[in-house]
């Protein structure tokens, strides 16, 4: 059976800045047109990060084969030779030496909330690489924040090859159109959002939720702390969040999330098993400052996943 995951997204570095009050006290509502602000940042790190890379490095945890597609600059050697070096597939990670490695500048403040600024870098200036012979090992693809026409590629690819893949666009739904979005919604297994992004998505496409449904078989919705909800024709599900030990900085959960639910569909389990392993990882992350784990104990994350939700994982 078919057990590769086909992961395109961002490679990034993360500088991560944390802000001690709430962004939302700082914001005045009724004056948005002139809205200028700046938040004191004492705390300053910069790690590794991205969409492809964080989904990849979370499903190779969990002992899963991931085939990531993505592109970094004349800066980005050191990252992809550190993915190597952890037996992830670098072969269609592309080198563009005349432009920098994408950055993303993470603000979070003390009640979890973000805001990102993100430079694309090299990944603008990208190309979709010819994955033809790597067609029959791949189970399922999924399509990160990115480049918008690279992710486009990549949802026509796994179209046209007919691989189940899940529409993930995160911040990047404002730079599509309607009909883009109709249509990659279309093209998808499924769609992947957090509660706020299920918002404008549906702002975006003038819809209600089974309008959507009639484009999609699934719609995920993550809420943080609150859980998860899938939506499909059969009607609403809704999975609890798996508690962590503590909370160091929630960046990077959404895509141990991702890597997680992956790689239990890569092994054939049910959609909400699935989603449970995607929390547990979730939960994981947020316990430490990045995105990258340095290593994973599988045995306490299948016990953790018990604890939260009454029964053993597929082993």
């Amino acid at each position: 059976m078919s057990s590769r995951v086909l992961i395109t997204g961002s490679i990034a570095y993360d500088v991560l800045l944390g802000y001690e009050g709430s962004f939302a006290d700082a914001i005045d509502p009724k004056a948005l047109q002139h809205l200028s602000l700046s938040f004191f940042s004492p705390r300053y790190t910069r790690h590794h990060g991205g969409t492809a890379a964080n989904i990849a490095w979370n499903l190779q945890l969990l002992g899963g084969n991931p085939l990531p597609v993505g592109t970094v600059g004349s800066d980005g050697g050191s990252y992809k030779a550190l993915l190597a070096e952890r037996g992830i597939d670098v072969t269609y990670i592309e080198e563009q030496k005349e432009h920098v490695t994408a950055t993303a500048i993470i603000g979070t403040d003390q009640k979890e909330c973000q805001i990102t600024f993100f430079h694309p870098g090299a990944d603008a200036h990208g190309t979709w690489p010819d994955l033809q012979d790597e067609r029959d090992d791949l189970a399922y693809g999924i399509v990160s924040p990115r480049d918008t026409r690279q992710m486009m590629a990549g949802m026509q690819w796994c179209a046209q090859q007919k691989v189940p893949v899940f529409f993930d666009p995160g911040q990047q739904i404002i730079a599509f159109s309607a009909d883009e979005l109709r249509r990659l919604t279309k093209m998808s297994a499924g769609v992947i959002v957090n509660d706020y992004e299920w918002s404008l998505l549906r702002d975006a496409l003038k819809a209600d939720e089974k309008t959507i449904l009639s484009l999609t078989p699934v719609v995920i919705i993550t809420h943080g702390d609150k859980g998860v909800t899938l939506l499909s024709k059969d009607g609403t599900v809704n999975i609890s969040s798996c508690r962590p030990d503590c909370v160091v900085d929630p960046t990077g959960a959404g895509d141990a999330f991702r890597g997680g639910f992956l790689s239990g569909l890569s092994r054939g389990w049910d959609m909400q098993t699935s989603l449970k392993l995607g929390a547990a990882m979730g939960s994981k992350v947020i316990e430490q400052e990045g995105t990258l784990m340095d290593m994973l104990d599988r045995d306490e994350l299948w016990a953790r996943a018990e604890r939260a939700y009454g029964h053993e994982l597929p082993k």
